[in-house]
């Protein structure tokens, strides 16, 4: 039985790796069908994805944006994305649930998707996911800002790259480095006074998660 109870306006650490640890983004792909997969299931109403599929088809050089720029019904978000990184062989976000049990909702959508995707590009069958996603309750401003940093970071903080071009979280969007329709920041960056405030905030705790190893809580190794 989970643990966790959902409840509205409450924010979550989700996260979850690949069964037997294995990776479960293989190539850019990968990556990139599950973000458009985060965004269009991210939907009360079901219907966005097989639309946006079959839209593909008939425009094969088509990007999401210009599925999104065509009109169709407005949608219907079951939680809003505050953070999240994409890690070889697992996830991590940070949400805030806006409608009943819309984090189950949510995650259930994409963790099903990505699995069957997967294994049809694969040729391969069973579960692609280690069992439920992981929930933690962020029950305090301090913890919700500290957790954006490790999620933000958490590539650099497993040592996948050494430095901010990893293009598979919202980081850049959080540095004004790119547009991210996936990310609602402002509850974070709100409580800074410039952008570079929140990198600094960013590089002194993400270094220290690296190096002191003191996270071992929000980790997903264990």
């Amino acid at each position: 039985m989970r643990k966790t109870e959902f409840a509205n306006g409450e924010y979550y650490h989700i996260f979850n790796r690949g069964i037997e640890k294995r990776d479960v983004f293989l190539d850019e792909n990968d990556y990139r069908r599950f973000l458009d997969g985060v965004y269009l299931l991210n939907d009360r109403q079901d219907g966005l994805m097989i639309e946006w599929r079959d839209y593909k088809k008939g425009n094969l050089s088509a990007k999401l944006e210009d599925f999104l720029k065509r009109s169709f019904r407005k949608k219907d978000p079951l939680v809003e994305i505050v953070a999240y990184c994409l890690n070889p062989n697992h996830y991590h976000f940070i949400l805030k649930q806006i409608t009943d049990r819309g984090i189950e909702r949510f995650m259930h959508k994409i963790g099903t998707s990505h699995t069957k995707y997967f294994n049809k590009k694969n040729k391969r069958s069973g579960v692609l996911f280690q069992g439920v996603f992981k929930s933690v309750h962020i029950d305090s401003n301090e913890y919700l800002l500290y957790l954006s940093a490790y999620v933000n970071k958490n590539n650099f903080i497993h040592g996948y790259n050494k430095n901010d071009s990893w293009a598979y979280s919202s980081l850049h969007c959080y540095l004004n480095e790119r547009l991210d329709k996936l990310v609602c920041k402002d509850v974070i960056l709100g409580q800074f006074n410039n952008t570079e405030e929140y990198k600094e905030f960013l590089e002194n705790n993400a270094l220290h998660m690296k190096e002191k190893k003191e996270v071992e809580k929000y980790l997903i190794e264990e």
